[in-house]
């Protein structure tokens, strides 16, 4: 069997997958993050690290371990984790949504003025890059202490294995990649005071990086099998669900949202505050559109007004379609990347009446996260990329009634799959099969996996949604300068 650990935002799954493609087990242990200032959010390494070990015991009650021949890694993007020589963090990991860093982007851009051309992106404060000027800036002395810099998986691999290594699909989301060559940029890492020495070494994602360490080995029951390099969450995610070529796409409902197509080729669009970054497969590449709060928002509003668990509060729009309502909610709870690329958006509610019930609010946050992918939809395709196919993966995509929501907002069928909701371990799982297996081939490891439900659009509700879109897309430039 393989394992696919995938690091998330809130919390950490672990998958054990059979040669033969069958999902054997699962465990996830959650994890808290910290916002100790406004703009800020933080997570402590050590509890990553903590939580995996916990996963990994959970999942030894369900299967024997011992038959593991490899292990596949994926995890949050874009999170700055700075360790000393001795390989000690040296303070909590700055997260992808973290919004602290604008005025560093600009800098950024200053320093390298053909920064976009390099690596294929508008900086923004979610990416690596920026987070280092600011910790240079503002905690020099923690700087000058740096050793290296993660990514939040990577700090995983270092704890597993004791190598430092990243793979392409992660280390495109820091800034400091060159997107065509597909190796650390010096110039960009000369503008933020680091050296490649600093950095991990590349590989691509099949590509083995290392082997469990003796110790951990014994403590989990297995033998010390190799670590690939694995990928971003995104890209993990996407092979998780079979998206491998060219013309497909999934929208990912996660912590984020993200809209996410495999292209043909390098495509850099960084004015509509796109992603243009490597997929987790050799000599491959992808476009990407983020928003940061989307199954997050439903937590959010689970907790607001007092429903026992997102599920619960879902079931109450699952029985019963509510009426059109007139409250429209913009999901900025973090700020906004696609396509505001606006660290100080916030989340609003609009239309509020002495007649608003909860369940209005919940009907208004979904529609709201909604608006925000269609946003994002709209602005990779006017690019000039068309999806053949759009698959529909993360915690959020359980709801049948948010799945239809999508494709009533987006006016497209979507596809819903087995094994969607852990689509980055599947991902990693895969990818190790991959690198590890004789003679391997990506038809042969990523395989779409089974349809479980297709959703076409409702054109009468289309219509509607489009109104109400129509105020949602109204509130954002009314409301800019107040932020």
């Amino acid at each position: 069997m393989y394992l696919g650990i995938d690091l998330g935002t809130s919390s950490v799954k672990v998958i054990a997958l059979a040669q033969s493609g069958e999902l054997l087990a699962q465990c996830s242990c959650a994890l808290s993050v910290q916002h100790p200032h406004p703009l800020y959010s933080e997570q402590d390494p050590q509890q990553w690290w903590q939580a995996s070990e916990h996963a990994i015991e959970g999942l030894k009650k369900q299967v024997d371990l011992s038959t593991v021949k490899a292990i596949g890694l994926s995890g949050q993007m874009h999170g700055a984790v700075l360790l000393d020589a001795a390989g000690d963090v040296l303070r909590p990991a700055i997260l992808w949504n973290d919004g602290r860093s604008y005025q560093q982007c600009v800098l950024l851009e200053k320093l390298v003025p053909d920064s976009q051309q390099r690596t294929g992106n508008q900086i923004m404060p979610g990416f690596t890059a920026p987070k280092l000027l600011w910790v240079k800036e503002h905690q020099a002395d923690i700087f000058a202490a740096i050793d290296k810099v993660l990514l939040p998986k990577d700090y995983l691999r270092y704890c597993m294995t004791g190598e430092y290594a990243s793979d392409m699909s992660d280390a495109a989301g820091t800034m400091w990649l060159n997107l065509a060559l597909r190796q650390w940029d010096d110039t960009l890492l000369h503008a933020t005071g680091l050296t490649r020495e600093q950095m991990p070494t590349l590989y691509e994602g099949p590509e083995v990086t290392g082997f469990l360490k003796k110790d951990i080995a014994a403590r989990w029951g297995m033998s010390c099998v190799p670590v690939v390099a694995g990928g971003g969450d995104n890209a993990a995610g996407a092979i998780g669900v079979g998206v491998t070529r060219p013309g497909q796409a999934m929208l990912s409902l996660g912590t984020s949202g993200v809209y996410f197509a495999v292209s043909d080729g390098i495509h850099r669009n960084p004015d509509s505050a796109l992603h243009s970054f490597c997929h987790a497969l050799p000599h491959s590449w992808h476009l990407m559109s983020v928003i940061l709060s989307a199954a997050s928002c439903l937590d959010w509003i689970a907790k607001l007004t007092h429903y026992e668990s997102v599920s619960q509060m879902l079931s109450t729009l699952d029985t019963a379609l509510l009426e059109q309502s007139q409250v429209t909610f913009l999901p900025y709870l973090s700020g906004e990347r696609t396509p505001h690329n606006d660290p100080n958006a916030k989340g609003v509610f609009f239309g509020l009446t002495h007649n608003t019930t909860r369940e209005h609010l919940v009907q208004a946050v979904l529609e709201g996260v909604s608006f925000a992918m269609a946003d994002g939809v709209d602005a990779l395709h006017q690019s000039g990329y068309q999806s053949d196919e759009i698959t529909l993966i993360g915690g959020g995509a359980k709801s049948a009634y948010w799945r239809q929501l999508l494709a009533d907002t987006l006016a497209r069928d979507l596809i819903y799959r087995a094994g969607g909701e852990v689509g980055p371990a599947l991902g990693a799982a895969r990818l190790a099969m991959l690198g590890t297996v004789p003679h391997a081939n990506i038809d042969d490891c990523c395989p779409q996996p089974e349809l479980l439900a297709t959703h076409q659009p409702d054109r009468k509700r289309h219509q509607q949604l489009q109104q109400k879109r129509t105020i949602y897309q109204a509130l954002y430039p009314a409301l800019k300068s107040l932020f």
